[in-house]
């Protein structure tokens, strides 16, 4: 019976990835990567472009998208996975959230899911045009906890290396006074005593109750190992109960070190590795939200860690372009999207400045893309739009404020928000008050749709020419 049902689902994964190979030889089934750290908005942006695309898709909600302004979109709907062991994409749960009559923004994600939309489109050029006047794209889209994104780095670390910028980043003036519990239990172990399994456990638990704290109360996106934060069937395995200490010049064997030095082998390749290869090595094009506001929240420590995130997360996929054969057996990412999230938090004036921030946050990375063949294109949008813009009056002064209801708050809001840079600043350059962006809870949907900020310009960006 045991064969009988490996066999089944053997058979079930060929079908799947057989089908997956046609439709992508055709350039009919696009795998888009929805990346972003933690509360950077993938699952409100997965809902928002389902919503949008089944039901709003009119040349007024969509003017930029070209498939939709030409009236070509014939329709879109989700279908059935072929991935018959990974959870589908909650999209009824997650609209519901946003179409409440007190919209709320859906909950975290704390397991993969995956979700497959088709689109049905009348063909304009190309050779899906002789073929057919029609033709139906499959657009598959991941969700997955951020806190998991930030652990690929680590698979190209050695426990030592990985020490090393964990203490180094937990030192940092910034995050120190919540690093100083863990960091004096830490002064008390000893690496090169035998193992102690009940010391091992207690220190992990401290560690992991810093990264917990880290994660509520700052916008750090290097919290590894991301599954201490979200551990699911892994709570309270000793391949989780590992965390930095200073580096030794000599090993000895049956050593504490080495305990924590093989559990950290053993996560790499039994959890990052099949996590990294199952999910993120056959992309096509991908979407990189940030949450520029909120690091900015937190001060120049955490604006330059989601500096250095974004390049060690972007080391990990594959980039460049894709002929036919790489395509089908290879296939690289060759368009990349950097949006500045959330950008309705501040006004219409100043959303310009945010994706220059983040365009220069990105530095070489932008670059060596580029040079790579891949296109780049970075833009601050907003999946479900939660503010409104407003003229002010100040004695005889227009003030451009935004208009919505704060997160923890019951009453709307007239907000005037500082402004915010257009370039990466020095800790010198840092404003002595710092900066104060409000968070917001989603906008009512009027008649059951949902608002955007640029939605249709990224869809444009990153699907449009699989659309012709």
């Amino acid at each position: 019976m045991k064969a009988k049902l490996v066999t089944q689902k053997a058979l079930e994964t060929l079908k799947s990835n057989t089908q997956k190979a046609l439709n992508r030889s055709l350039d009919r089934h696009i795998k888009l990567a929805v990346t972003g750290f933690s509360g950077s908005g993938k699952t409100a942006f997965i809902t928002a472009l389902v919503k949008h695309l089944t039901s709003q898709a009119t040349k007024q909600n969509l003017p930029f998208f070209d498939v939709v302004r030409e009236g070509r979109l014939i329709a879109a709907k989700q279908v059935p996975q072929r991935a018959l062991d990974i959870p589908t994409f909650d999209y009824q749960a997650a609209s519901a959230c946003l179409l409440a009559d007190e919209p709320t923004w859906p909950a975290s994600t704390q397991r993969i899911n995956t979700l497959t939309l088709a689109l049905k489109f009348n063909c304009e050029s190309g050779l899906r045009s002789h073929l057919s006047p029609t033709s139906t794209v499959y657009l598959e889209l991941i969700d997955y906890p951020g806190e998991w994104l930030a652990d690929l780095p680590m698979l190209s670390q050695d426990y030592q290396a990985w020490s090393e910028a964990t203490l180094e980043l937990l030192q940092r003036d910034a995050y120190k006074s919540y690093s100083d519990s863990f960091l004096s239990l830490l002064a008390t172990f000893d690496p090169n005593e035998k193992v102690d399994e009940q010391a091992l456990k207690n220190l992990a638990q401290s560690y992991q109750q810093l990264l917990t704290t880290l994660k509520n109360e700052t916008k750090l996106a290097q919290l590894q190992p991301g599954r201490m934060l979200i551990p699911s069937d892994l709570a309270g395995a000793p391949i989780l109960q590992f965390f930095p200490v200073k580096p030794l010049k000599e090993i000895t064997e049956h050593t504490q070190y080495q305990q924590l030095q093989a559990r950290f082998e053993a996560y790499k390749q039994q959890v990052v590795m099949p996590f990294y290869k199952q999910h993120f090595c056959q992309f096509d094009r991908q979407l990189v939200l940030v949450d520029v506001l909120s690091a900015l929240n937190d001060g120049p420590d955490t604006l330059q860690e989601q500096q250095e995130a974004l390049a060690h997360v972007m080391q990990v996929f594959n980039y460049g372009k894709s002929g036919f054969l790489k395509r089908l057996f290879y296939p690289k990412i060759d368009k990349v999207l950097f949006a500045a999230n959330k950008c309705d938090h501040v006004t219409p004036s100043q959303q310009a400045d945010i994706a220059l921030l983040l365009n220069d946050m990105l530095g070489e990375q932008s670059n060596d893309l580029r040079f790579a063949g891949v296109s780049v294109e970075s833009m601050a949008i907003s999946s479900v739009q939660s503010t409104q813009a407003k003229l002010v009056n100040d004695a005889g002064e227009q003030l451009e404020c935004v208009y919505g209801k704060v997160l923890g708050e019951q009453q709307w809001t007239t907000y005037l928000p500082p402004q915010p840079p257009n370039h990466c600043l020095s800790a010198q350059q840092w404003p002595d008050h710092g900066f104060e962006f409000l968070s917001f809870y989603p906008q009512k949907a009027r008649q059951g749709n949902l608002n955007h900020v640029r939605l249709d310009h990224a869809l444009q960006f990153l699907i449009g020419d699989k659309l012709v």
